[in-house]
């Protein structure tokens, strides 16, 4: 399949790259950069060399790219897919890897990213797998989740399913790699500035909580407004997050295994550790799967549920070729099967 990535030079267009070389039913046939039009990728990251020898193209030929392939996966930082996603012909599908689609109400993106929703037509499905499939299957546009959201969702989905926790005063403690920032320039991702170091940041008011909260309140059937803080590893992949949830009377250990065993029981790329194994970073880093572990606390009648995904991968790049192949109808492993990287 004559596949496209638009923006292919930051940290998720270059992991794409590297998932898809061992797809075997993709072929990359354009990749662009604003930035870099006329290198070739391998310049810039040379663990792709003798992969890929093509040269960065600009957007100004979107349509002939648009026309000459089958899948656009969409690279590019927020507000750039309103441009791209209402010129897909008929025979083009796209997968947004960015915030533009993710939201139901255009109000709640305006409001959190500061930027007007432009695009009122194209139609587009949530990628969250485990969850959406049956919508992904015949979407024209996928909305890919992000890393953060990915791991806090599918954390707390199967007991806010079964209303086995309270859907108020919810607190999702984050933690991530700093691939999560992006490839661009920062003071704060100097080495000086990040190396044994760590640190919160867009403490009560981080884009990725109406995100968030948008899931948890279809899953519970009514509004979920949670607290979520983020913080920065000194390392550069991973996500973990701890989920503090108080649990409803009368839930106990066997309610909990239970919903989570019927979610995620038959999922390739959730992998239930149980009560008291809680996931480490490494050992899903370079692989698409979710580590899932938790724990009760008799003291404080709460559950903490702990999950952990490579950001780069399930957090963004893996998840949406996983996508692609819901989309397409293959197997939703297929050039997925890489084993997490140890140590």
């Amino acid at each position: 399949m004559r596949i496209s990535v638009i923006g292919a030079t930051g940290y998720t267009g270059a992991e794409l790259l590297r998932i898809l070389a061992g797809h075997p039913e993709a072929e990359v046939v354009h990749i662009t950069s604003e930035s870099s039009t006329g290198s070739r990728i391998a310049d810039l990251y040379p663990h792709l060399s003798g992969i890929y020898k093509q040269k960065l193209e600009s957007m100004q030929q979107l349509d002939d790219i648009i026309a000459d392939s089958e899948l656009l996966f969409i690279g590019l930082p927020h507000g750039h897919a309103f441009n791209i996603c209402p010129a897909l012909n008929s025979a083009t599908r796209a997968i947004d890897l960015g915030a533009d689609y993710r939201f139901k109400n255009p109000a709640v993106y305006e409001k959190w990213y500061k930027l007007k929703h432009a695009d009122d037509k194209t139609r587009a499905v949530y990628g969250l797998c485990e969850l959406y499939r049956n919508e992904i299957k015949t979407a024209k546009v996928v909305a890919n989740p992000g890393c953060y959201v990915t791991a806090s969702i599918l954390a707390l989905a199967p007991l806010l399913k079964e209303h086995l926790i309270d859907s108020g005063g919810i607190i999702i403690d984050a933690k991530s790699g700093a691939t999560g920032a992006g490839r661009a320039l920062a003071l704060g991702m100097h080495f000086s500035e990040h190396f044994d170091n760590f640190r919160p940041y867009g403490v009560a008011n981080h884009r990725h909580t109406p995100e968030i909260e948008q899931a948890y309140s279809e899953l519970a059937g009514q509004n979920v407004v949670i607290s979520f803080t983020p913080h920065l590893l000194p390392m550069d992949r991973g996500i973990q997050v701890t989920c503090y949830a108080n649990l409803v009377p009368g839930s106990g250990e066997n309610d909990i295994a239970a919903a989570f065993e019927r979610m995620y029981g038959d999922e390739y790329f959730i992998r239930l550790l149980g009560r008291g194994a809680y996931p480490a970073v490494k050992a899903v880093r370079g692989s698409n799967y979710v580590d899932i572990g938790w724990e009760l606390d008799p003291r404080t009648g709460r559950v903490l549920v702990m999950s952990t995904l490579d950001n780069l991968v399930k957090g963004a790049s893996g998840q949406a070729v996983q996508n692609m192949n819901i989309m397409f109808g293959w197997p939703e492993n297929l050039g997925l099967k890489q084993v997490p990287l140890y140590p």
